[in-house]
């Protein structure tokens, strides 16, 4: 619950102008009093649609608290508006203390819960419901769709007695939303009534899979057409690469609305004619900012970032969105120090450009930045949504501690974030990159649903931190879901098959990918073979691999070729060694690694020359050792080590630790010695007394 402020500041702020009786009628007695008795709650429900629709949800819960009475109208206000600010757990909690509930309020906590993923949630409500009717069918089937269960939803829909034209539209957009449009045909062909919203998803659908002729003569077809359809099929005609046919369609439209100017904007941008795409916003007869932005995005998509900054400078309707992409510009090119200067000076801040800030600073390897702002945002900023909590989040993923990692987790779980699959997803990430994956499984066994990086994050956070066979057993349990792998998938299922030395899965999940998933091998999925194979010795066959890869022309980069090289010297395979080390080099010329790891392979076989060879040639390159580097976490605090850096506060405390422990060692190994020397001669005496 919100802490209520004086009722006072709202009445002055004009949000709330109601005379309350001093005597409240207490909830639970409202049934007792005549319906002549009762207040005239439809004013109040209104008021409180009123401040939840524009985001006043402190101000409506007050105004709920202050209710002498209250009726099912109200709670379902309440509830709906607590789903549509972002409040999961108080809408939840409201519902179960509802003294009655009608079929408004079901229908309301299903897409409620279906809108923050929780599936099983809405299930279980929409099986305990005493009835039904058609909107609580189809917030199931939208609910499943939106969540990316198509399955499901054809299979509530299948269980639909009676289906309106909302019905059979979210079931053909559903389809055509994963792609299955030939599935969505089928179903379009059946309906027995059809609206416009029916004919405009099947003429998007056809368009998206690149059969724009159908697509128009499915609009040539309508019954009626307004304005969306017109849209619809102008976009068919920008997504599909022709862009004039979709400029002499927009000439003939009867009339035109903002998204009609909009998308032939875009598509212009798109088509990077930049100035044709300014010279439609100046004949726009009602300009509007979001057109602007269109083509600002436009030039920073196309890398023209500081001549979108100059076009920002100089006009009227630049606003926080177009600052915001700007920013979003700097970052993506690496200028952080203008990016974060752009945002100081901006106006006005809105949730979206502070996640942008902590975001950009994340991508960049200023975290610790990033974490900054988080604190100001807390502090003087919006209210932290589910996008800032996954920056946030993932930002504490590459920090050396886990204790801040922990406490961005308590304030998801107090805010109810936790709820949100993408946080989630953050948290399991943040877990298992720093070793912890017990509480990575968790929280994954934790969640509501699961999308595809849900189980990523779980399957390569196991292969990490070396529990591959744990990895291979996830992955297997992924398969028997609906969510397919993807390229990340197989990247941590093939470093799970090598930290597992499980060669033979590994090449079969490497051609199930190729052959069966339909995807092709990347840089990363290579790597991880010639890994695999190298590091069980099987480094003719690593070979064999590589020159199969440039057979097919596709040109074998440095990290490959380091995977052999470490294979070559666990293995001790010096001449394959050479190769893979000077082709490293060929790539990389400057590479300190390569040269100690060649040097040291001459050493430990004896080719001392060879080693010295390399020492000059890395001398005469100018290539310097980079310093090694570790660091642990002490009582929650980060504590970092360079190689020959005596700068450490406590730097004289730790080598007396060291040395102690380095006499420890010794002290043992001449125990052990001893031990060992005396074994050694009572077997003497025994052998001599046998003799």
């Amino acid at each position: 619950m919100f802490i209520s402020r004086p009722i006072q500041l709202l009445k002055l702020a004009g949000v709330l102008s109601l005379n309350l009786t001093e005597k409240w009628i207490p909830t639970r007695s409202i049934q007792s009093y005549s319906t002549s008795a009762l207040l005239n709650l439809k004013p109040l429900n209104s008021r409180i649609s009123d401040c939840m629709r524009n985001g006043f949800t402190e101000e409506a819960q007050m105004l709920f608290d202050e209710m002498p009475q209250r009726n099912t109208v109200t709670y379902n206000a309440m509830i709906r508006g607590y789903f549509q600010n972002g409040h999961f757990g108080e809408g939840v909690s409201l519902f179960d203390e509802m003294p009655e509930r009608d079929i408004f309020s079901y229908n309301t906590m299903i897409a409620g819960l279906m809108k923050f993923g929780d599936i099983n949630g809405a299930s279980e409500i929409f099986q305990k419901m005493p009835f039904r009717d058609v909107v609580s069918w189809n917030s199931m089937i939208s609910g499943y769709v939106s969540n990316g269960l198509i399955g499901e939803a054809l299979r509530v829909f299948s269980g639909m007695v009676l289906k309106d034209v909302v019905s059979w539209n979210l079931v053909i957009a559903g389809l055509v939303g994963v792609g299955k449009v030939d599935l969505a045909e089928e179903f379009f062909r059946e309906m027995g009534t059809r609206d416009i919203a029916s004919w405009t998803t099947m003429i998007s659908g056809v368009a998206s899979a690149g059969r724009i002729v159908e697509a128009r003569g499915l609009f040539e077809d309508m019954p009626v057409r307004d304005v969306r359809a017109w849209n619809t099929m102008i976009a068919g005609y920008i997504e599909n690469g022709c862009i004039e046919i979709g400029e002499v369609l927009f000439q003939k439209m009867p009339q035109r609305d903002f998204r009609s100017w909009n998308e032939m904007i875009n598509g212009l941008v798109r088509n990077q004619r930049i100035q044709d795409a300014m010279r439609l916003f100046v004949e726009m007869p009602q300009k509007c900012r979001r057109s602007w932005n269109s083509i600002v995005f436009g030039l920073i998509r196309n890398g023209l970032i500081k001549e979108a900054h100059a076009f920002l400078e100089k006009s009227p309707f630049s606003d926080t969105v177009s600052w915001t992409n700007l920013i979003v510009g700097y970052f993506e090119t690496g200028e952080v120090d203008t990016a974060v200067s752009i945002f100081e000076l901006m106006p006005a801040r809105d949730a979206t450009a502070w996640n942008v800030i902590i975001w950009g600073l994340g991508e960049n390897d200023h975290g610790e930045e990033g974490l900054k702002f988080f604190v100001k945002m807390k502090e003087g900023g919006p209210f932290p949504d589910e996008a800032t909590f996954t920056s946030v989040l993932t930002i504490c993923s590459d920090l050396p501690t886990l204790h801040l990692g922990r406490q961005i987790h308590a304030q998801v779980t107090k805010t109810g974030f936790n709820y949100f699959v993408a946080v989630s997803n953050a948290m399991v990430t943040l877990y298992a990159r720093c070793g912890n994956s017990n509480s990575a499984l968790l929280l994954f066994s934790s969640m509501t649903s699961h999308d595809v990086i849900s189980w990523n994050s779980v399957i390569c956070g196991l292969a990490h931190n070396g529990n591959g066979v744990e990895a291979i057993e996830m992955f297997e349990k992924m398969r028997s879901t609906d969510i397919k792998p993807n390229h990340i998938t197989f990247v941590g299922v093939l470093s799970a098959c090598s930290h597992a030395g499980l060669v033979d899965q590994g090449k079969y999940y490497f051609d199930f990918m190729k052959y069966k998933c339909c995807l092709e091998p990347t840089i990363e999925h290579c790597t991880c073979i010639v890994d695999l194979l190298g590091r069980f010795g099987l480094i003719d066959e690593a070979m064999s691999f590589l020159r199969q890869m440039e057979a097919n022309g596709v040109e074998v980069p440095a990290s490959v070729w380091g995977a052999v090289l470490g294979a070559c010297r666990i293995h001790k395979n010096i001449q394959v060694g050479e190769i893979a080390g000077e082709r490293i080099l060929e790539i990389e010329p400057h590479n300190s690694g390569v040269y100690i790891i060649l040097a040291e392979m001459y050493l430990s076989s004896g080719k001392r020359e060879d080693a010295e060879r390399v020492w000059v040639r890395m001398r005469e390159k100018g290539v310097k050792k980079q310093p090694a580097c570790s660091w642990m976490e002490v009582n929650g605090s980060g504590h970092v080590f360079l190689s020959g850096d005596s700068s450490h506060p406590q730097f004289s405390r730790v080598c007396g630790v060291l040395f102690l422990l380095h006499m420890e060692m010794e002290i043992g190994i001449l125990k052990s010695n001893a031990a060992s020397f005396q074994e050694m001669q009572v077997l003497n005496d025994e052998c001599s007394e046998l003799v």
